[in-house]
């Protein structure tokens, strides 16, 4: 499995792009950033796209990737998410007001998007069996998922993704519980000087993403990479990163590259 890094900060600049990260070409986890960071055939190379909330900085590339799609001639884009996440899309996004919906573009029996509802915790087989995803709750300001996804052969890698979550449980223990992870994705946004914001906005410091770790058992010493580092904290966060969190943590950088 390849991935990609396409966004991984927790705000924008020149230099910061929000979160998106692509998997061998074909699915995408999130889409902060699929529309500013893809070439054109690569956008429509892309398959489907799996969103573990509605905030505007995990979903808001699926506007222009949807428009250059359409005018490609690109096909069906599927994006997975639970329900809850789903209705907010379908309400909030895709309403025809913010932005066309796409799920009648082309035409309704021709339609460029497909809406598709993830269960909790029931694996999602994609793409003919390439992936399989599980979504599990994780705990934010609204409802989110982190992520197991699997490489649809047996025996082959399989990563996780936290989504946007402060300290949290049942993740860990599915991730526990999953054969063969290799990666982790997980989300720090503020330092500890930060920490009440931190708590309000459901996110990490690097110091309550250190204790969630230590929930894992099975998983402890896999490679991990922090994504969604607010840029204005940004220095401060890496010196508490280095200073708090284990030598297997990594800040990847825009462009880098993954073999599991």
């Amino acid at each position: 499995m390849l991935v990609d890094v396409l966004g991984c900060h927790g705000g924008e600049t020149p230099r910061h792009k929000t979160s998106a990260f692509l998997l061998d070409g074909r699915l995408a986890l999130d889409a902060g950033a699929l529309a500013s960071m893809l070439t054109i055939e690569e956008q429509c190379a892309l398959e489907a796209v799996v969103v573990s909330h509605a905030h505007l900085d995990h979903v808001r590339d699926l506007a222009g990737i949807l428009d250059n799609r359409v005018q490609s001639g690109a096909g069906l884009l599927r994006v997975y998410a639970p329900a809850e996440t789903i209705a907010v899309l379908k309400a909030h996004f895709f309403n025809g007001l913010l932005w066309p919906d796409f799920t009648r573009i082309p035409s309704v029996d021709a339609p460029s998007l497909a809406l598709l509802p993830l269960a909790w915790e029931q694996p999602k087989s994609l793409l003919d069996g390439a992936f399989t995803v599980t979504a599990v709750p994780v705990t934010h300001t609204i409802d989110c998922a982190g992520f197991v996804v699997a490489a649809g052969r047996a025996g082959a890698a399989a990563l996780g993704y936290t989504g946007d979550t402060g300290p949290t449980d049942r993740f860990w223990e599915v991730l526990d519980a999953t054969p063969n992870v290799r990666l982790l994705l997980a989300e720090v946004s503020l330092p500890e000087s930060q920490g009440h914001l931190a708590r309000l906005s459901g996110h990490h410091t690097p110091t309550t993403l250190a204790n969630d770790l230590e929930k894992l058992r099975v998983h402890s010493r896999i490679d991990t990479l922090i994504y969604h580092i607010k840029p204005v904290f940004e220095a401060e966060t890496h010196r508490e990163i280095a200073r708090v969190l284990p030598s297997n943590v990594h800040i990847p950088k825009l462009g880098d590259r993954f073999r599991l």
